[in-house]
């Protein structure tokens, strides 16, 4: 299992597929190496790119250095950076997404930036996420109660029905996501108050000067779909497509041939 040491000790677990120009994809929430829709992606585009994934710190076999900061993880991708040889296309989904804005804008060394569907909420077309849903997630998980956790994100995070997801704690997914339920309030503050249902902060990713493609799921729900063009309008070089019949579940053949130009392009 290979590794990089990220700025405050901590070993980041990787993989790396393909030949070609680096490219990284970051998983959202819930997500780690062997149980993500990014592995089947990359797959697809390791035939024209050198491609890493990596567990994000505290997931899968990753360490999980405290306390927890959004630059840390920031300083996680500049390590895989480095260890790819520089800049970058850097890729990622969902709060993964919003991380990888994130990265891009406080500088991670970046060719090129995609995301998909960065779960911002900056109107009334779906119910707010509230104030205190960070320190519930905490709460949660210090009581330890993962399960709770896992259910305060899919109800009041994602916006699913709580029958939904009592129905979700009898799939053989769930004890796997119980294990990397304390991570669910670092994504929590990675999406920091962009999912408050308002608009979002004029300038917000100023520093991202690279090209920028920022999609959606045709099929994915207005609030969503609201929340990327305000993203797409806020980035200063940036790409807004829609990708027709998709969901935030997106399927890797219909993601790949679009990245795939997008990053091969000059």
């Amino acid at each position: 299992m290979p590794t990089v040491t990220s700025a405050d000790g901590t070993q980041i677990a990787y993989s790396r597929i393909g030949s070609g120009p680096a490219l990284v994809l970051v998983d959202g929430a819930l997500c780690y190496r062997t149980s993500t829709p990014n592995d089947d992606l990359a797959k697809a585009l390791s035939d024209r790119f050198t491609v890493y994934t990596f567990d994000r710190r505290g997931r899968g076999e990753s360490g999980d250095t405290g306390p927890y900061d959004v630059e840390r993880e920031i300083e996680d991708i500049t390590a895989l950076a480095k260890e790819a040889g520089g800049e970058i296309g850097l890729y990622g989904i969902s709060s993964g997404a919003a991380l990888v804005l994130e990265a891009a804008h406080r500088g991670v060394p970046v060719k090129k930036v995609a995301v998909y569907e960065p779960p911002f909420v900056v109107d009334s077309t779906r119910k707010r996420v509230p104030a205190d849903y960070q320190a519930k997630l905490e709460a949660a998980v210090a009581a330890g109660k993962p399960g709770d956790a896992i259910k305060t994100f899919m109800v009041e995070g994602v916006g699913l029905p709580a029958l939904m997801v009592t129905m979700m704690r009898l799939m053989p997914a769930w004890p796997r996501m119980k294990r990397i339920a304390h991570t669910l309030a670092y994504d929590a503050q990675i999406m920091d108050d962009n999912q408050a249902g308002r608009p979002l902060p004029e300038a917000r990713w100023s520093g991202i000067t690279a090209p920028t493609l920022i999609l959606d799921g045709g099929k994915s729900p207005a609030w969503m779909r609201n929340g990327v063009a305000a993203a797409a309008d806020q980035l200063p070089n940036a790409d807004y497509r829609t990708l027709p019949g998709q969901t935030h579940l997106v399927k890797t053949a219909a993601l790949a041939p679009v990245l795939a130009e997008f990053f091969a392009t000059n």
